[in-house]
């Protein structure tokens, strides 16, 4: 009977089923892999998917919520070429002139909003004015067009602000003002378009590696594989490093924004000011931004608002722009900062074989998302980069050779 011909034997009609079932086990596993892999759809992680995918490698995105979730879209979104070290002034100027044109070049969807109205630092003490006319003198130097203004060059060009106690400015035309959300969904949807695999809601657990060797990742428990793993994940790489043992100096803090409704465009530019770290500008469909520091905001991930925050910020903004007397605030919201002990990003490759590390940009990462994402590009592809970038170095910090941006904020 059966036992004749081999009772161990599967049947035949279940060995087309067993070999469809394998078939499609290998098809997923095969699903499961990439090239490079990026942790985070922030806009360094979405920038950086778009220029790999231009360039043909072969690239998966995850972000444990949606585009712009984090950091990114909770950004104030100011725009400038206003640093004191050359890399960022040389990072800041090729940023500008790709937001001239990145709208058209993402094929976005919805509006950009990139309006140049300007950047202006405003400085209460000599040795903040002093340190801002190196700042402009560096610029300069390297064909940025920011100049120092007077408090009587000031109130004629924005007769509406009034900054009592001001001694000067710095100033740069060229600056201005980007939407975060859709600038960052724009980066991830036309990476999509040339081929990149981006999903959201799909958080990152753990990294994987097999010595000193990055593998891949786990994601909401599949694994995925791949020889590159870029870590964009803000103030969220930290522990995410930690997972193949490498350790981030990166904390977060909170910070809170606020919008009102929109008025008529009179195009303000933003304007920081130095003594209490307020700042306010104008966005293209007309309402207002409002911030300021904070030292006593919680060093958190978590999102939260206080009534302290509304107080404190629309007193200190209305003293310098009172035409802004009975305008309703929209509403109050807050994300965090990826802080580095000299507030410097980390752009550079882990101990850990093929983990690129970019966060850290300690409050000014937005702006720098299009020079972001083409060194992701270069490092990943082995290119020299566009910009020497030795003074992001992990290392910095063992070594305590930090290196200190006078025009943080």
């Amino acid at each position: 009977m059966g036992s004749a011909r081999g009772g161990s034997r599967v049947p035949r009609r279940h060995e087309g089923w067993t070999r469809l079932v394998v078939q499609r086990e290998v098809e997923k596993m095969h699903q499961r892999t990439a090239d490079v892999i990026i942790v985070g759809g922030g806009v360094h992680g979405c920038a950086g998917a778009y220029e790999l995918a231009k360039a043909g490698v072969k690239v998966a995105l995850f972000e444990a919520n949606y585009l712009s979730s984090g950091g990114s879209g909770r950004s104030a979104a100011g725009i400038r070429q206003h640093f004191g070290t050359e890399v960022n002034c040389r990072l800041a100027q090729y940023n500008v002139q790709c937001f001239t044109h990145l709208e058209e070049e993402l094929g976005a969807e919805l509006p950009l909003d990139y309006a140049q109205w300007g950047y202006m630092w405003v400085a209460y003490t000599d040795s903040c004015l002093d340190q801002l006319k190196k700042n402009v003198d560096l610029q300069n130097s390297l064909g940025t067009p920011s100049v120092i203004m007077t408090p009587g060059e000031v109130k004629a060009k924005w007769p509406y602000l009034r900054l009592d106690g001001i001694i000067g400015a710095a100033f740069c035309h060229q600056d201005g003002h980007i939407n975060p959300q859709t600038m960052t969904i724009a980066y991830g949807r036309q990476a999509e378009r040339l081929g990149a695999t981006v999903k959201t809601h799909s958080p990152v657990e753990r990294l994987l590696a097999s010595g000193d060797k990055i593998t891949g990742v786990v994601v909401n428990g599949e694994e995925w594989h791949a020889d590159k793993v870029v870590l964009t994940a803000g103030p969220w790489s930290t522990p995410l490093a930690a997972t193949v043992g490498v350790e981030l100096p990166v904390s977060p803090e909170r910070h809170n924004l606020l919008v009102t409704e929109q008025v008529e465009p009179f195009q303000c530019p933003m304007v920081l000011c130095l003594d209490d770290g307020a700042y306010f500008k104008q966005c293209p469909n007309g309402s207002f931004f409002l911030g300021r520091d904070d030292a006593g905001e919680p060093k958190t991930t978590e999102s939260g608002n206080s009534w302290k925050f509304l107080e404190g910020v629309t007193k200190s903004v209305l003293s310098r722009i009172p035409v802004l007397s009975g305008v309703r605030v929209v509403r109050q919201w807050s994300g965090p900062y990826d802080n580095t002990p000299d507030h410097q990003a980390i752009i550079d490759w882990a101990p850990v074989e093929g983990l690129l590390i970019n966060c850290g940009w300690s409050g000014h990462g937005l702006q720098f998302g299009p020079s972001g994402g083409r060194l992701i590009r270069e490092m990943v592809t082995g290119q020299p980069t566009f910009v020497d970038i030795r003074r992001f170095r992990l290392a910095r910090f063992a070594e305590n050779d930090l290196f200190f941006e006078p025009a943080y904020i």
